[in-house]
């Protein structure tokens, strides 16, 4: 399952929101129909997760931390008490609650952005921070590919 493309959305008056249809075709054909949406770890934008992407996340994550572990049950408390439940309606629209948008600071108009098995929600206003400029960019990738990670062209 991946999730590619940069799309702009608008919430309606109750917070609903298109789920973008390039990104419902790759749920459908993928056989998925529950999301799990919760705040990013490292950014200020919504992560939407298809169900067994977050699945593999939580198990991942568990078998990382020691259940006997105050600070380790910390993390996976937070982890998954950020966590809701989204549900499609039959028009492709989902709730994204007034908590979530507070947090992301979304108030109308809102980017989609495809990361691969998840999906990112910014709020339009800061739909250019997540990204480097383009000579920056051009460079990471040079120095991360640079050690035998070369792409085959």
């Amino acid at each position: 399952m991946r999730f590619l493309g940069n799309i702009e959305g608008k919430l309606d008056g109750k917070g609903r929101v298109f789920l973008p249809s390039v990104f419902r075709k790759v749920l459908s054909s993928a056989g998925e129909e529950r999301l799990i949406l919760r705040m990013d770890v490292f950014q200020s934008c919504l992560t939407l997760y298809p169900e067994s992407v977050w699945n593999a996340q939580v198990d991942t994550l568990r078998r990382s931390l020691n259940r006997y572990n105050a600070s380790h049950q910390q993390i996976f408390r937070q982890f998954v008490a950020d966590a809701e439940e989204v549900v499609l309606d039959g028009n492709g629209r989902f709730l994204i609650s007034r908590r979530n948008l507070q947090k992301a600071h979304i108030d109308q108009a809102v980017r989609f952005i495809g990361m691969d098995d998840t999906i990112e929600i910014w709020s339009a206003d800061a739909a250019e921070s997540p990204f480097m400029e383009a000579e920056e960019f051009g460079k990471a990738l040079q120095e991360l590919m640079k050690d035998g990670g070369a792409l085959p062209f």
